[in-house]
């Protein structure tokens, strides 16, 4: 069946391989390819003033996420937004201070999560973005769209902010797991009505970031973690069968195999921590997988770049594989060692 654009998805690369299908070369994109490492984003967002002012101004987030596609023989679109936009949609307050990162208040540690005034209104300006850039976007490009997992979510709820440990959401959760398990429910109802939302305005996939999965014990990670978003998948997937879900449980480690079984998504992503090879064994056989070149190799450039790049599609080729990064591109990133990683992977500008 042909999709908004008239193409079916057997025309667009990356979604046939989420679909299960191996290509040569891999279809790639990288996380975070819209944003500061771009001196064209620099400037629009000196333009247009904060950060949470570009992701609500339709017009400033399409234009962001279609900037890198302008540079780079890139196979997908990565919706310019941001995962705290759900607990933004629960009524949580938030900002973003420069050179200090999200602050979400009052934080739940100290506040009721039945205290917000939810603000479903906030989602409708993600949904435009979605629609302008699908209006947009050249037919054989897939438009991934995203939202934070519960868990990863929940710890900047809790906390008012981002930590390395997320001590503040694991105390809580050990401490009063009906509580927690309130919070988590909140965000994955949001979180289901906001995917939907995003594939019905015009994305092909989503992705469920989960970038602080790696900080919970085993049993917690089962509950917190997989749990989620299992649940997230079933009614997503109920609600629209043929919309792909990537898993990325940054730091999960060991735990992939269980991640990938239970909560059923029909593609992984995978850090730079994880060895391609131990993946390729380990997780189930005709999975799709994606990443998993480290951001800082990138910024290497030079032969450290063409080595890793080699070993991580010597690891996948016999494996349906989308090349990406292991996690985010950083801002100090050059252009140039972007353009090589392409040319590395057999893509014309």
């Amino acid at each position: 069946m042909a999709d908004q654009t008239g193409l079916s998805p057997t025309d667009k690369p990356l979604l046939r391989v989420l679909r299960g299908e191996r290509l040569d070369p891999p279809p790639a994109w990288m996380m975070r390819q819209a944003g500061r490492y771009l001196p064209e984003y620099r400037a629009l967002r000196a333009e247009k003033g904060g950060f949470l002012d570009l992701v609500y101004d339709a017009d400033a987030a399409a234009e962001i996420t279609l900037q890198p596609l302008r540079r780079f023989p890139l196979d997908g679109a990565i919706l310019f937004s941001d995962i705290l936009i759900v607990p933004h949609a629960l009524g949580q307050n938030l900002s973003f201070v420069a050179g200090e990162g999200p602050r979400l208040a009052p934080p739940l540690k100290d506040a009721a999560l039945e205290a917000f005034q939810p603000a479903p209104e906030r989602l409708e300006a993600i949904y435009e973005t979605v629609r302008r850039v699908r209006a947009a976007l050249a037919p054989q490009t897939t438009f991934l769209g995203f939202a934070g997992s519960p868990w990863t979510v929940a710890t900047y709820m809790v906390a008012g902010e981002g930590s390395r440990e997320q001590a503040e959401a694991r105390q809580l959760a050990y401490l009063d797991p009906q509580r927690f398990a309130a919070i988590i429910g909140a965000i994955e109802e949001a979180t289901v009505t906001y995917l939907i939302g995003q594939a019905d305005a015009g994305v092909d996939a989503v992705q469920l970031f989960d970038s602080w999965s790696g900080s919970l014990a085993p049993a917690e990670f089962e509950r917190w973690v997989i749990a989620p978003t299992a649940r997230i998948v079933d009614r997503v997937r109920s609600a629209r069968p043929d919309l792909p879900i990537i898993g990325f449980p940054k730091g999960a480690g060991g735990k992939l195999a269980a991640y990938a079984r239970e909560t059923r998504v029909d593609a992984l992503g995978l850090d730079e921590t994880v060895d391609p090879a131990w993946a390729h064994a380990t997780l189930p056989e005709r999975l799709p997988v994606q990443g998993n070149l480290d951001p800082l190799a990138l910024i290497a450039g030079g032969d450290v770049l063409a080595e890793a790049v080699q070993r991580i599609l010597r690891a996948f080729e016999g494996r349906p594989h989308v090349f990406n990064l292991g996690h985010g591109i950083q801002q100090t990133t050059p252009i140039a060692h972007v353009e090589q990683l392409f040319g590395l992977l057999g893509k014309a500008a």
